[in-house]
């Protein structure tokens, strides 16, 4: 899921993102943050999980995603939990909102990054997976596994 690219440092993954949808297509965004955003995360303190991009007013906002609190901020400081604006080109935004608005598809954020002195957003349209194709999903990885190590042990 992350790609080791140069001047690319990871900052959080959603790693149930690719075990509870079914990812298309993969976009990179910029967010709009603050000072205290961005202090938090040099830290590491955020967490994906249970995040999700959606449109209000026809732009792209990050939901759910928790950036704690940067404690040096004090009164300067962040709300944890609040939509943050991400930045798109605005062809890619349209073409988005279009296909967010067919039943069943979401944008799921994978991955948080620093790429140069900027914060970026790497997500995925998905649509979600039932609970018979995660079982068929840890089933393939399974024996994917199995495989793996029965080639090894012939080496």
């Amino acid at each position: 899921m992350s790609d080791k690219k140069p001047g690319r440092r990871s900052i959080s993954l959603n790693r149930r993102a690719e075990f509870e949808f079914e990812l298309e297509t993969k976009f990179e965004a910029g967010m709009i943050l603050t000072g205290s955003e961005v202090k938090s995360m040099r830290a590491g303190k955020v967490t994906l999980d249970g995040s999700w991009v959606e449109f209000h007013q026809g732009r792209p906002v990050l939901q759910g995603a928790h950036i704690a609190i940067f404690l040096q901020a004090n009164r300067y400081n962040h709300e944890p939990a609040r939509p943050r604006p991400l930045l798109l080109h605005w062809m890619e935004s349209q073409k988005l909102h279009q296909l967010v608005k067919e039943k069943g598809v979401t944008l799921v954020p994978l991955e948080l990054y620093f790429k140069g002195p900027w914060v970026k957003l790497s997500f995925a349209v998905g649509r979600g997976r039932k609970v018979h194709d995660k079982r068929h999903a840890l089933r393939e990885k399974d024996d994917k596994r199995e495989v793996a190590r029965e080639l090894k042990e012939r080496r």
